[in-house]
């Protein structure tokens, strides 16, 4: 293990420590989310969107969407190690360590720009795709599968070539895109449908569609991998819904803050997080295969999250802190 990991652990630990316990007498509770640092990042005070984290290379990838770049954060110094520029409008990200490149949602262009982990240099612009949004890698058929929230269909990319292997009619807008290792297959929410649609990336063909009793506009989504378990923000009435992954039965709906949008899941501490536009968090343990609530933290403009399993420290990009954007360390509580 890097001896900055290390640290950063240790670190942690002490502060979970000093975290004050809930008091008795008042009956109130400690802070869900306690912030540890920010970190202030260069450019304009604009909207920020979704990240990616790679363990491998221990770097935290976050899209600066309106800046119009793509951020790279060296999670041991704790620092931007650099900047990729030419992204306008730049929304999904995903790296992909066993290819060694990462995939970057470009709706300012219409099309996902291919970057190299090592020099931090786009190598293709891909496709052509109305709004790119979601994005998903699939190791065994190497192939990376980018939604469209323009309603176009699933834009699907070959990892080795750089080239489009073919869209995918998905009949509605499509908003964030994962990949179910259990199951193998590509899970889409689809927005203007209130379901999840399921393709088989052997075939690229839906297989089946589940609909979201309880939803409405599902966009956000993140597995629990161990209790193989999915939770689907609702965009149109701030509703969580838990899913049965088996069943791809609703197994539960929950509030959450308005307007909710990334997901991020910390497995081994069993930990959820949503984030809303309005500017709420919203915490739950993983209790039985159920969401069990925590608090909410707000957090101004902290509408994306992302979370690192090995230190359990939060991330949250905001875009406008006393006139300057800023990434937001936090510590949560244990």
């Amino acid at each position: 293990m890097p001896r900055a990991l290390k640290m950063t652990q240790r670190v942690l630990a002490v502060l979970l420590l000093l975290l004050p316990a809930a008091s008795p007498a008042s009956g109130r509770m400690p802070p869900v989310l306690v912030r540890l640092r920010d970190i202030p990042v260069q450019g304009p005070p604009l909207r920020f969107d979704y990240q990616s984290l790679d363990t491998t290379s221990n770097r935290l990838y976050v899209s600066h969407m309106n800046a119009g770049h793509l951020l790279v954060f060296d999670l041991g110094r704790g620092r931007v190690e650099s900047t990729v520029s030419d992204l306008p409008h730049v929304t999904g990200v995903c790296v992909v360590p066993a290819l060694g490149k990462v995939y970057a949602s470009v709706p300012g262009r219409r099309h996902v720009a291919v970057i190299d982990a090592r020099t931090m240099r786009i190598q293709a612009r891909v496709g052509t795709i109305g709004f790119p949004d979601g994005i998903a890698y699939v190791p065994d058929v190497n192939k990376v599968y980018v939604s469209d929230e323009s309603g176009g269909g699933e834009l699907v990319i070959d990892g080795r070539t750089n080239e489009v292997v073919t869209t995918i009619p998905l009949g509605g807008e499509a908003g964030n895109t994962i990949f179910d290792p259990g199951s193998g297959r590509i899970l889409v929410a689809i927005q203007t449908r209130n379901e999840i649609a399921e393709i088989d990336p052997r075939t690229d063909r839906v297989v089946a569609r589940h609909e979201l009793p309880g939803g409405d506009h599902p966009h956000g989504m993140v597995l629990d991998p161990v209790d193989r378990l999915l939770f689907v923000a609702n965009e149109g009435n701030a509703m969580l819904l838990t899913v049965d992954l088996e069943s791809m039965r609703v197994l539960a709906k929950q509030r959450v803050a308005q307007d909710p949008d990334v997901l991020a899941y910390d497995a081994p501490w069993a930990r959820l997080y949503v984030a809303a536009e309005s500017g709420v968090v919203s915490v739950f343990t993983v209790r039985g295969r159920r969401a069990v609530h925590d608090g909410d933290a707000v957090i101004p403009h902290g509408h994306t999250v992302s979370v690192d399993p090995r230190t359990h420290l939060v991330y949250l990009p905001l875009q406008n802190i006393d006139g300057h954007p800023v990434l937001r360390i936090m510590s949560p509580r244990p």
